[in-house]
């Protein structure tokens, strides 16, 4: 299975951006700075945020903030507004089973709902872990590094 890195990359700018927004103009250039990543990637991964209402970017001068509440904003939330069918694609099937097969023309059929129940029971761990709880997870590791 795999999630690409936009969503880890997305996770790292919101960080970002919940620790130093309010003090520091942040901006693409920065956050690009911060997670080693192209600024051209991390304007996509901003405006898809934005247009989840994740966050807020002020045109001009730049600067972006979060427009919610860290608890409003889950895994799966900032995963389906970076990468919106990743979860459909996670599990794939091969696509050229023998239609002759008694196997292999029912295996689309006899997965599916195996793999639903996956994707479903993924959705809802994603779901279940906020910002909040990943924001005081980066707090805990930096006092841990700190003593």
């Amino acid at each position: 299975m795999h999630i690409s890195t936009k969503c880890s990359i997305a996770i790292h700018c919101l960080i970002f951006i919940h620790e130093y927004g309010k003090d520091k103009r942040v901006t693409s250039e920065l956050l690009s700075l911060s997670t080693g990543c192209n600024p051209v990637s991390i304007r996509n991964i901003i405006s898809s945020l934005k247009k989840d209402g994740i966050l807020s970017v002020k045109s001009g001068t730049g600067g972006t903030t979060l427009a919610c509440r860290l608890e409003e904003i889950s895994l799966y939330r900032i995963l389906i507004a970076v990468e919106p069918n990743s979860l459909k694609k996670l599990i794939g099937i091969h696509t050229s089973p023998s239609p002759f097969c008694p196997v292999g023309k029912n295996i689309y059929s006899v997965l599916e709902t195996s793999y639903q129940t996956m994707q479903e029971d993924l959705q809802h761990s994603l779901e279940s872990i906020t910002m909040k709880e990943i924001v005081e997870n980066y707090h805990n590791t930096m006092s841990q590094s700190q003593t």
